[in-house]
């Protein structure tokens, strides 16, 4: 060999020594500084939350400063007080086990599976029912992945009646954890149905007439627990599905089947018992009643109900004769979607809400609208654009805006009901975070899998890029179908991690596939009975298409979630094995039969009309060739540590190579050990990904 030529031999074997390079603990100590625990004291921003006083005027703390805040003189002023004499009385706030009534008087509470009530003045109880029994107790909310004693009901406006259930368990699947500890280990034992059970959680409806102690049940079959928007038949501790009428004479409630593809609008006699069914509606996936809200509302005055529909392809309200269950007409339509319906002005006969895809630009975004009953005079309130979260005033004539973009800081305003600037409240300054090393994600805009729908998403960059350089991807997912990857699209300063595992030496994607919520009720349903797409083919499409725009090396992409994420992530890992190399997959629910029935049977379907078997990730798991890590917490009561350990058995079976982490005592979330969970995936990727070697047992929130 030539002199130059062993001068090029060493120079190439110098080059390949510095692609495998060591990061140091400087590296990660400075990717620990883009995580919300370090990020956000650098934004200047105080949320207004209001203390509401008489006429719409309102108090809130920014730091400590307290502003006044007055509609009526189009002011805002600094006072050295927080109260006032016209101060309204503040909202009773329910404890951790107990309800109280609209009155401030009267907590209804449980013990030994019967429903008590409480005089919060003079303590003194009174048992309400007495047949309650284990695993058939009243109001209870303790199966599945729920454990709670706070009763679920609805108290009626005069505080004289509840609306509950009783709820029928006795012959429901039971699911055991066991304990991680010195001695003889504990077993956890409670109800979880799974999709496919004979026997899931029935509600045997009842109202309880308080004062007599008299139980009255609704005259109908027990009904299956479930709601029109979630997984539980409680929403914020409260009933769902269920609106009074203002006397306290009837309340109206919603049936949904165990596939959820019924949903049958009921009005019960809150006297007698005696139900009347309004109307029904089916669907051949899966109904529901709203984007983050239950949007359906009972209107006993005008006998009506505003009910909420995807009938034509976009979520949309309609009214309905609430006597002859009749559509009088669609109010909305478009294609574009209501997400929350905010407020019924019932005197003026106009809904306001918050819609998403009808501006331009970004669908998920949500804007205020406000439009009569009659379906004319479409208005839109907040057309800034951002993503806007609104909080009306008492009386309704007023509302806070707080809007804000991914990239964009927040914004807050007081309003008047037409949509005028009443009073500027705050806006974020986050100089300081961009003196502090900060950059904002860039939002994008692709095509999915099929060239034609237009998916969204963020991309996170290394703040210190090198020109010329490719750098491997990490692509953080979430599939749903109830949520998405990107979540709430508003500023934050720190969207988990990504931000800091960017800076060790990758470009992270965030993207909302199909099958995703808040577009049309196709995009959603795009994954119905097959769950296991996990919106994979549109990741693979967006990453491919982003690689013609920023320096990725689409040789390298890596992918990581946790729940439903960590179940696409083993996907993606088995099912495309040639384009995801690396992958930690967290928690996953890798067999939908091994998960909580109502979620898998939403939106699977039951068992009998769909394929479980062929969408379980160890089915598929002879098929990895990258690196895989899996984790789990044993003690996991959401997505049980067995679907992991199906997995990890297939793995075995196969005689594949493979990572795993274990949290003895950690549930779903991983509590104390987030941080070692974040350190061990950061090292993954460094060390399998970017080819080189991490910092040893580096401790992330030591300092």
């Amino acid at each position: 060999m030539t002199r130059i030529g062993m001068l090029l031999s060493m120079l190439l074997i110098w080059q390949l020594a510095s692609a495998q390079q060591r990061l140091t603990e400087a590296d990660y100590r400075r990717a620990e500084q883009f995580l919300s625990s370090k990020t956000a004291a650098y934004v200047d921003w105080y949320h207004p939350y209001p203390s509401w006083l008489e006429d719409d005027k309102f108090r809130y703390r920014a730091g400590n400063k307290t502003y006044l805040v007055d509609p009526q003189k189009k002011t805002k002023i600094e006072i050295t007080e927080a109260r006032s004499e016209t101060q309204a009385p503040f909202a009773r706030r329910r404890n951790s086990n107990t309800v109280v009534s609209p009155d401030g008087k009267k907590e209804v509470f449980i013990r030994d599976w019967n429903l008590w009530l409480r005089d919060i003045a003079t303590k003194q109880e009174k048992q309400l029912t007495f047949d309650g029994e284990e695993n058939y107790g009243y109001a209870t909310d303790n199966a599945g992945w729920r454990h709670s004693d706070a009763p679920i009901v609805s108290w009626s406006p005069d505080s004289k009646k509840i609306i509950t259930y009783q709820q029928d368990q006795r012959n429901v699947n039971d699911m055991y954890l066991v304990t991680t500890n010195v001695g003889a280990p504990k077993l956890q034992k409670w109800k979880y149905p799974l999709p496919g059970d004979k026997h899931i959680i029935m509600m045997r409806r009842v109202i309880i007439d308080v004062d007599a102690a008299k139980v009255i049940p609704l005259s109908i079959p027990p009904d299956p627990h479930r709601a029109t928007l979630g997984d539980d038949i409680s929403s914020n501790g409260s009933l769902a599905d269920i609106d009074w009428a203002p006397d306290a004479s009837e309340v109206a409630f919603v049936s949904t089947s165990r596939d959820h593809k019924s949903a049958k609008l009921r009005i019960a006699n809150a006297t007698t018992g005696e139900v009347r069914e309004v109307f029904e509606e089916v669907v051949e996936t899966q109904f529901e009643s709203g984007r983050g809200a239950i949007n359906w509302r009972y209107l006993p005055k005008t006998s009506e109900i505003i009910w909420y529909s995807q009938r034509d392809n976009w979520g949309h309200l309609y009214l309905y004769d609430s006597k002859t269950g009749k559509l009088k007409h669609q109010i909305t339509k478009g294609e574009w979607v209501v997400g929350k319906l905010l407020r019924v002005d019932e005197k003026n006969r106009v809904l306001y809400f918050t819609g998403h895809g009808r501006e331009k630009g970004n669908p998920y975004f949500a804007y205020l609208y406000k439009i009569g009953f009659d379906g004319k005079g479409l208005t839109l309130l907040t057309p800034e654009e951002g993503n806007h979260t609104i909080t009306f005033s008492p009386s309704g004539k007023y509302f806070i805006d707080v809007y804000s973009q991914p990239d964009v800081p927040p914004v807050a305003n007081y309003r008047s009901i037409k949509g005028e600037l009443v009073v500027a409240l705050e806006k974020a300054d986050v100089s300081r975070l961009k003196a502090h090393g900060w950059k904002p994600p860039i939002p994008v805009k692709v095509k999915a899998a099929d060239g034609v729908t237009d998916i969204y998403g963020l991309v996170f960059t290394p703040t210190n890029m090198q020109q010329g350089v490719k750098y491997p991807v990490v692509d953080y997912i979430y599939p749903g179908p109830q949520g998405g990857s990107v979540g709430n699209w508003s500023f934050s300063a720190s969207r988990g991690d990504n931000q800091a595992l960017a800076e060790l030496g990758f470009i992270v994607v965030v993207i909302e596939g199909t099958g995703n919520p808040y577009r049309s009720k196709s995009f959603h349903d795009a994954s119905y009975g097959n769950m296991a797409i996990n919106t994979l083919p549109d990741q693979i499409a967006a990453i491919r298409q982003l690689s013609a725009i920023y320096p990725m090396d689409t040789t390298r992409v890596g992918i990581w979630g946790h729940s439903g994420g960590g179940f696409a992530t083993a996907a993606a890992m088995f099912k495309y094995p040639d384009f995801f190399k690396v992958g930690v997959a967290q928690s996953g629910n890798h067999d939908n039969r091994n998960y909580e029935d109502d979620w898998g049977e939403r939106y699977n379907g039951l068992v009998e009309n769909s394929d479980y078997e062929a969408q379980a990730n160890q089915n598929y798991a002879k098929n990895l060739k990258g690196k895989l890590m899996l984790a789990h917490g044993m003690m996991d009561d959401n997505v049980p540590p067995y679907n992991t350990l199906l997995v990890v058995e297939a793995l075995q079976k196969a005689n594949k190579d493979f990572d795993l982490i274990i949290f003895p005592s950690a549930r779903h979330g991983y509590g104390e050990y987030n941080n070692y969970m974040m350190r061990r995936r950061w090292d993954y990727f460094v060390k399998h990904l970017l080819g080189a070697e991490p910092p040893k047992e580096y401790w992330i929130g030591k300092d």
